[in-house]
């Protein structure tokens, strides 16, 4: 199935098909990691990632897919690959051409992404509860107190920062713990 087709069923909202159709550039990618040093589970999680980013990219208005998704998958792959293997030298950095940035952008976007999840998962139920009701379900503190039983709409609010601040530090420490 060629690159046209399989952008049409994501267009169409047939993720699922579209994925099923990517998955058999996997072999390639796989041998990109091989000849790495990587194993098989190693191909198989750096292609997962390369899958959830190119997801991602394809749900912005603005993402234009400007290779094939071949060529795509390979270099984000690649780029996952080294950046987990802290192996990028200065002067490869900045040889990359404009296309190879935007793809290494999208692979450390994802990182933020995944750390930003793993400090969310790491609070309390409370606190997760609360920033659902304000930034998933846009309730008011008003409608926050009264749902998880604050005494006033003042300490709902006061509570979300704190959460909010909680989260940042564990982002951070993961960030420089990842560094």
């Amino acid at each position: 199935m060629n690159d046209k087709k399989i952008l049409e069923l994501f267009k169409q909202g047939q993720r699922e098909k579209a994925f099923s159709k990517l998955y058999s550039l996997y072999p390639k990618i796989e041998s990109l990691i091989l000849s790495k040093g990587g194993q098989k589970q190693d191909a198989s999680d750096v292609f997962q990632e390369a899958l959830i980013i190119l997801n991602r990219n394809l749900e912005k208005a603005d993402f234009k897919l400007t290779s094939s998704f071949y060529t795509y998958l390979y270099s984000v792959s690649r780029f996952i690959w080294k950046d987990a293997q802290n192996k990028f030298l200065k002067q490869e950095l900045h040889d990359l051409s404009d296309t190879e940035v935007e793809y290494f952008h999208n692979v450390l976007e994802e990182n933020k992404y995944r750390l930003a999840e793993r400090a969310f998962l790491q609070l309390g139920n409370r606190c997760q509860e609360l920033l659902r009701l304000f930034y998933h379900k846009a309730m008011s503190f008003r409608e926050i107190a009264k749902v998880m039983q604050f005494k006033s709409e003042k300490i709902a609010k006061n509570q979300k920062y704190k959460c909010l601040a909680k989260a940042k530090d564990i982002y951070q420490t993961s960030k420089t713990v990842q560094s």
